[in-house]
């Protein structure tokens, strides 16, 4: 049995539409099309999220070590460090990563900022 993912199949024809122009949903084709493409760019968000997802999750059990303390604290201290030093959290957890990995050092200011978020929590 074969599978299709929908994520490969493209929408070409959403409803059919009658000659009046409305759809047999009740919506009009431009209503239509335009959930398609709000739905595309959400599906397109949720895919970058999943893929940040890991690489955040590394650096929340990182933060967890060093500060001793739950995933909850980890979280905050590393939305703290991204807000406080205008990186994206995915960012942030890229760097603190390839940290641990030797490819590279923290830049300085994720590193104070860092350091500053995690002594606020002693």
């Amino acid at each position: 049995m074969s599978t299709i993912d929908p994520a490969d199949r493209e929408v070409t024809s959403p409803a059919r539409v009658p000659a009046d122009g409305e759809a047999e949903c009740g919506l009009t084709v431009a209503e239509l099309e335009a959930e398609i493409d709000r739905l595309r760019t959400e599906v397109t968000q949720l895919r970058h999220a999943m893929a940040s997802r890991s690489v955040i999750d590394q650096a929340r059990g990182m933060v967890m070590v060093m500060a001793r303390c739950p995933p909850q604290v980890a979280w905050e201290v590393l939305v703290e460090v991204s807000q406080h030093t205008n990186t994206k959290l995915r960012d942030v957890a890229m760097a603190l990563v390839a940290t641990a990995q030797g490819r590279t050092r923290l830049p300085q200011p994720l590193g104070a900022e860092l350091a500053a978020a995690l002594r606020r929590r002693r």
